[in-house]
């Protein structure tokens, strides 16, 4: 048994934010939540002091590069990352080598995390070989486990196969995640088109319109064919309008953003070079406002890292040359307290809907609140400790947040009666 002791739970499931404490048994469920429980004898008790008890995040996209490119993460990698950053679940997309086109590559990646602290999905691909050409077979892939099909790194190029696939997933109640990006539109990736970082780098960069021009073609056809998709890491502030105007349309489409386009702009990138370069680029200032005022109303419904990690050595060649992607898993939560709940734009409880609440209903995930019943999947964070991030659990050190202040950490996940510290 395990029993947690003087925190505050705060839970937006139940609304509760108030001292209790939380009574977890022998089989991980939670036996009792209540302003104050005595240990039974033989009890562990973790003293969670000056900490919130919450539902544990919840991240649908990211990356292992398991199997295929284990030298840059592994599952097991990949997991410690994801519980160091407070993370309960976390959701693989399916760029993988050999790509995530068959349930006997999910199987893989679920198998290989059976006996991590955090709940490692798999997703499968959209089309086989994310090649764009033929669909994969949508019932042995979510039969198998996965929570969503996505061509993920690859946008679905073909509208006439793009709906074909929205009336099937629409047709099986399958979820869609899309990568948004039209690739005529893109003479370079990496850097937003036009700034002053491209030019110092000497490329062109890419457009946001390749991004809005995808958007605004897939909300036609979600509210077309009554397909549920998600709009992966948008970036920029049209997106967030054709998002707002199609959700009042009655399509069902749903956005992510990430903490990196939350927090910084094209106007970093000179300072932090490759490991500022991402896909779709940091934009304007602009552009960022606009995503944190859609995550305030509800346009954009959920935070999520693109935790992509690279060796140092992809990331050492020239910006034109160097693969886009940053590791995010770790530095999520001080990102976004620091940027959004310190500036006031986000209550904690807002924040733990985005990272938490929210993407659990939209992927299906249940039983997630801290409520009796419920297997215990927690995050303990303290939300005012001044953090400094030097070293991380994943392979991937390719990120421009080391060594610059934040507010906040996450201290431990509790799986179950097992506390993971960070």
């Amino acid at each position: 048994m395990l029993l947690i002791q003087n925190g505050r739970v705060l839970d937006p499931y139940t609304g509760v934010d108030a001292p209790r404490d939380v009574l977890i048994g022998d089989d991980g469920v939670i036996a009792a939540v209540q302003p104050h429980l005595d240990a039974p004898a033989g009890c562990e008790v973790y003293d969670a002091a000056g900490l919130t008890v919450s539902p544990g995040f919840v991240d649908g996209h990211v990356h292992f590069r398991d199997p295929g490119q284990t030298q840059k993460e592994d599952v097991l990698t990949g997991a410690a990352a994801a519980a160091a950053g407070g993370y309960a679940t976390v959701i693989c997309m399916a760029n993988t080598l050999p790509t995530c086109d068959t349930p006997e590559i999910i199987r893989y990646v679920t198998d290989k995390a059976k006996d991590c602290p955090v709940e490692v999905l798999q997703a499968g691909a959209v089309t086989k070989g994310l090649k764009g050409q033929e669909l994969t077979d949508f019932d042995a892939l979510t039969a198998a486990g996965a929570p969503c099909l996505t061509d993920d790194g690859v946008n679905l190029t073909s509208a006439g196969l793009c709906r074909t696939a929205m009336e099937q997933a629409a047709a099986r109640g399958i979820l869609l995640s899309f990568h948004e990006e039209e690739p005529s539109l893109v003479p370079s990736p990496g850097v937003n088109y036009g700034s002053a970082a491209a030019k110092q780098f000497g490329v062109p960069g890419a457009r946001a319109s390749a991004e809005t021009a995808m958007i605004a073609r897939d909300i036609a056809l979600a509210l077309d064919t009554g397909a549920r998709v998600v709009f992966q890491h948008i970036s920029c502030g049209q997106s967030v309008a054709l998002i707002r105007a199609g959700k009042a349309l009655g399509a069902r489409v749903y956005a992510e953003v990430t903490p990196h386009h939350l927090s910084l702009t094209e106007d970093d990138v000179p300072a932090h070079g490759t490991y500022a370069r991402m896909n779709p680029p940091l934009r304007r200032e602009a552009d960022r406002q606009a995503l944190i005022e859609g995550l305030c109303d509800g346009t954009i419904d959920m935070i999520a890292t693109d935790h992509a990690p690279h060796t140092a050595e992809e990331k050492a060649r020239e910006f034109a040359k160097a693969p886009s992607g940053i590791t995010g898993l770790e530095t999520a939560f001080s990102v976004c307290n620091t940027y959004l709940v310190k500036t006031g734009h986000l209550t904690p409880m807002q924040l733990m809907e985005k990272m938490s609440k929210s993407p659990a209903e939209i992927y299906g995930l249940t039983g997630r609140a801290v409520a009796e019943g419920n297997f215990a999947r927690l995050v303990l964070l303290n939300w005012d400790t001044e953090t400094v991030y030097k070293t991380y659990k994943s392979k991937g050190i390719n990120t421009p947040y080391t060594g610059m202040p934040l507010s906040g950490a996450p201290r431990a996940i509790v799986t179950g009666a097992c506390v993971t510290a960070r």
